[in-house]
């Protein structure tokens, strides 16, 4: 979906709290009241086959066509499918939206549909007192609440009075709705969720049609399957619309003064990143080869980019992560701008090819989608533990460089400036995203192509030493005086013939060496190559003279901003900056943490970059971090900084 938006302004409000709002304006057609809020939060949850993705990603889908800002967290279990009725098989979808700028999913919903008991439990502490909770009354029937627990009705016993309950019979509505299609009752309950996703369009009064058409498009080849969930939908609509139980309705205005005038659409991260890399390519006039084997969350890269032959993207699903991570090594070799993606267990299974990358200094993209660990881990949970394996997490002195985006429609940019570094440099480059970013969302404004980085590369053609006898000849490793990278040769460029391989090089010639001398100016050579990458000085937000740092880096940015504005809000003044360049670090980052008493760095993890921080710098960072595959609340950062100010 796209959208114009004009008129930017910037907006000095938290994001993730309770909604705010509730000025009345003037009824609906149907006589009930519409009440305008400025933000809501809303979770859909239910069994992992009653397709909560799909209907959260359709509502976000029509929120983003209205012009709301947004921010979602898809949440889903690991098991491909996981017993049906049960807590490990809940699946969730939460998306805040509002009428200005907001950074955050939200710390907590305003609603929450609950298809069952399972989602009910699994989903109830996060609930604040007074939301609302939809329940599909037909599924809270003895066996199903014997599942997890529940040995009377939660709906009966009182155990939901501080909740506004709306008790609904979603599946037998739907089947009631679709009696004339002659689906057998089981297929007719499939379209339970498109009913659901009626009801909350009336309630939140968003367009309709493009989710009529998306559902056509979607089965183009099951016209009735595609009607019938139509009619679905429409049903749910009409429901809100009649029955007394939702007396009110709401209204959240677009987002018209939350950003700078231009094109926008609903992105989410791995999208994002992907479209990046087409971008990097073209912008370099290089062919796109990623070399990948599918792993969770990073799979949904090697699916986007198969679908664009006609940029000149070329995509191997390989046996393995070895011979993935090989062949892309192979096509950067061969003048092609290499990626791999891959999660944490695939960069453990590529680091000796990584190693070699860096022995061979060749641009290479390894893009790192985080997750739980380790070992298999928390597949589909987020995480931020890969950064010191991105640093260290090879044998040798094997310096690569690491960027990493900080939402979702950054990873577009993030991956424009991984591939300048990669080609500029001829090193591989290390892209960190996580699973909260690849699979959220948010609004992305659509860049012109005129504004992106001039990528271009040249190729050595012609010889580029003269030995003392005046020969000319070609030295695969004589250097660039300013980046000190090496010169790349394709193959088959005649007179360039070099050897390659993993055996230390000799200076200059690319020759085998093992010359004791010879290998501690390489060594010395390739981190000075990577001390030397040009990133951009780190921005520090201080308008307050503040005596507290926050410090961040990758997908904590929303949380800890948000988080800034509430403390801010609150009268207490603290700085914020944010890391892209983890490895070479900004040149001013030192100078910045000697600027203040105290330095707070937030982590999903259990502390990596505060260890790196304080080793480098010698300065005492306090480490706050969670490893529980879910990211920060606002609230709960707020208050952590709240306490470091005062201390």
């Amino acid at each position: 979906m796209t959208s114009q938006v004009s008129s930017p302004a910037e907006q000095a409000d938290g994001s993730g709290g309770a909604v705010v709002g509730g000025q009345r304006t003037a009824g609906s057609p149907d006589g009930k009241e519409v009440r305008r809020l400025d933000r809501v939060i809303i979770r859909f949850a239910g069994d992992s086959g009653d397709g909560m993705q799909l209907t959260g990603d359709r509502f976000t889908s029509e929120t983003a066509s209205f012009g709301n800002d947004l921010s979602t967290l898809p949440n889903f279990p690991a098991e491909i499918r996981a017993p049906a009725g049960t807590l490990p098989g809940v699946s969730s979808f939460q998306l805040h939206f509002a009428d200005h700028d907001i950074l955050t999913p939200g710390d907590a919903p305003n609603v929450l549909v609950a298809m069952n008991p399972a989602a009910l439990k699994a989903n109830i502490a996060d609930v604040p007192r007074g939301a609302e909770i939809i329940v599909n009354t037909d599924e809270f029937t003895k066996r199903p609440m014997a599942k997890v627990g529940y040995e009377t009705s939660p709906l009966e016993d009182g155990s939901l009075a501080a909740y506004n309950l709306h008790p609904v019979p979603l599946t037998t509505l739907t089947v009631e709705a679709l009696k004339d299609f002659g689906l057998s009752r089981k297929e007719a309950e499939r379209s339970k969720n498109m009913f659901a996703l009626g009801l909350l369009s009336w309630m939140y009064h968003r367009p309709t049609e493009a989710t009529e058409s998306f559902l056509r498009q979607k089965f183009a080849k099951k016209p009735e399957i595609a009607e019938a969930n139509i009619v679905a939908f429409r049903a749910g609509w009409n429901f809100g619309e009649t029955t007394e139980d939702f007396a009110v309705s709401y209204e959240v205005a677009p987002a018209t003064q939350a950003f700078p005038t231009g094109t926008y659409r609903n992105i989410s991260g791995n999208l994002a990143l992907s479209y990046g890399l087409i971008a990097a390519s073209q912008q370099a006039d290089l062919p796109l080869y990623l070399g990948s084997y599918p792993i969770t969350p990073a799979s949904d890269i090697l699916h986007e980019l198969s679908k664009h032959k006609n940029f000149g993207v070329r995509t191997f699903q390989a046996e393995d992560e070895i011979a993935g991570i090989g062949a892309a090594l192979g096509a950067a070799f061969g003048g092609a701008l290499g990626v791999t993606t891959t999660s944490g267990p695939g960069v453990a299974l590529k680091s000796e090819t990584i190693g070699l990358a860096v022995s061979l200094e060749l641009p290479l993209l390894i893009v790192d989608i985080q997750r739980g660990g380790p070992s298999t881990g928390l597949p589909t949970k987020t995480e931020q533990a890969d950064l010191l394996q991105a640093m260290f997490g090879r044998n040798g002195e094997a310096p690569v460089p690491i960027v990493a985006p900080r939402t979702p429609a950054d990873c577009f940019d993030a991956a424009l400036d991984a591939a300048r570094i990669a080609l500029t440099y001829r090193t591989p480059v290390f892209l960190l995203s996580d699973g909260y970013l690849a699979n959220g969302s948010e609004p992305w404004r659509i860049p012109e192509v005129a504004d992106l980085p001039d990528l271009k590369v040249k190729f050595a053609t012609a010889a580029n030493h003269t030995l003392a006898d005046g020969t000319e000849v070609f030295w695969p490793y004589k250097r660039d005086p300013e980046t000190l990278a090496r010169p790349w040769a394709v193959p088959g460029t005649p007179g360039l013939e070099h050897r390659i391989g993993g055996i230390e090089k000799q200076d200059g010639t690319g020759n085998i060496s093992y010359d004791p001398a010879n290998h501690d100016l390489m060594v010395r050579t390739r981190q000075a190559k990577i001390d030397g990458i040009e990133v951009p000085d780190l921005d520090v937000d201080d308008p307050d003279g503040a005596t507290t740092l926050v410090l961040g880096w990758g997908s904590t940015y929303g949380p800890i901003t948000a988080a800034v504005r509430r403390v801010r809000a609150a009268g207490l003044p603290v700085a914020q900056a944010h890391l892209r360049h983890l490895n070479p670090f900004p040149g001013n980052l030192g100078e910045v943490l000697q600027r203040y008493d105290k330095v707070v760095v937030p982590e999903m993890n259990l502390g990596q970059l505060a260890t790196l921080i304080r080793a480098k710098y010698l300065v005492d960072a306090q480490s706050y971090h969670q490893v529980n595959g879910m990211p920060f609340k606002a609230e709960q950062l707020a208050k952590v900084l709240k306490e470091a100010i005062d201390d």
